[in-house]
């Protein structure tokens, strides 16, 4: 064999990879695309061009022909009414969710303990979930009214410690609703409380029962108390479902628009009831009303961004 023939024997060969077009590939996905573009188009017909039409109104001047211009977002930050609207969403936020997780972890570590008719009380505690906002809003108010509940039982416990001989307190029948001012904001978050206090019970109640017995059971062996099994235990497991809880439920508070607009109205304005002010009669105004948009949809995607680095990216990497 010559040199020349053993060089090509030796010489590695280039071998054709075979191409793969667009419509082979079509053929052979074509189920997955038929799957994918019905979601494509509902995400983009209702809730991208929604979103993209909204920051273009935002940025139209009111004369229609000056675009971009900052117009309108320069008008409702100096609007004393909106600058209180923020302040508000975010008072009824906090309030909200500080209640929710606390009463949300009472009522998950109640419900996660063995005891008779459990799960009839499950059941019930469920109930403001099943109750539409609009009506939650009105029992509420029958609660908060100055003819409401709340006064009634505030005028019962009068009565019973001026019995108390050289006391003599007196109390006025107090609408919260039209109180304005943290009488008011505390009404909505209490409305808001109830409403969604079902989803952050399932929430920590779900985190509770992954928590295996053996834990305890060791920590018991140990000699600790079940308030140290609580803070040493069950609070850390929990930290990924607090995590989740606070998170989904801060851009849920954020978006509350029926409680605000049945409880506070006018007297006390929060994002969702401004927004909605300024886009329906007698204002119909587009312009402003699309800059508040923008200013909650950015507040919610900070939540969303964080929901997705904290939450779903740890889930993804367990």
């Amino acid at each position: 064999m010559s040199r020349s023939q053993e060089a090509a024997i030796g010489r590695p060969t280039d071998v054709a990879v075979p191409r793969v077009g667009f419509g082979r590939w079509f053929r052979k996905h074509k189920l997955e695309v038929a799957l994918v573009i019905p979601l494509v188009a509902y995400v983009m017909v209702l809730t991208v061009v929604p979103i993209l039409d909204t920051f273009r109104i935002s940025l139209s001047g009111r004369a229609g022909n000056s675009f971009p211009s900052a117009q309108n977002y320069t008008s409702i930050f100096a609007s004393r009414v909106f600058r209180t609207a923020i302040k508000n969403t975010i008072i009824v936020s906090l309030l909200s969710l500080s209640m929710e997780l606390v009463l949300g972890m009472i009522v998950a570590l109640t419900l996660h303990a063995k005891f008779f008719a459990r799960g009839f009380v499950r059941t019930v505690a469920l109930i403001p979930l099943g109750v539409p906002t609009i009506v939650s809003g009105a029992i509420m108010l029958l609660l908060f009214s100055r003819s409401g509940y709340l006064n009634s039982l505030m005028f019962v416990f009068v009565d019973l410690v001026n019995n108390i001989p050289g006391v003599n307190l007196e109390f006025q029948a107090l609408s919260w609703t039209v109180a304005g001012g943290w009488r008011t904001l505390f009404t909505v978050a209490v409305a808001d409380m109830w409403k969604v206090l079902p989803i952050v019970t399932l929430i920590f109640l779900a985190g509770l029962q992954s928590i295996s017995e053996d834990v305890y059971e060791a920590a018991s062996v140990d000699g600790a108390t079940k308030w140290q099994r609580f803070m040493r235990i069950t609070l850390p497991l929990l930290v990924p479902f607090i995590t989740m809880a606070i998170i989904l439920r801060a851009i849920d508070a954020f978006r509350i628009y029926e409680l605000a607009l049945v409880l506070a109205g006018r007297i006390e304005p929060v994002l969702g009831t401004y927004i909605g002010g300024r886009y329906l009669p007698p204002t119909n105004d587009p312009f402003t009303a699309a800059s508040a948009s923008i200013v909650l949809f950015g507040i919610i995607m900070i939540f969303i961004v964080a929901y997705l680095k904290f939450v779903a990216g740890r889930s993804r990497s367990a």
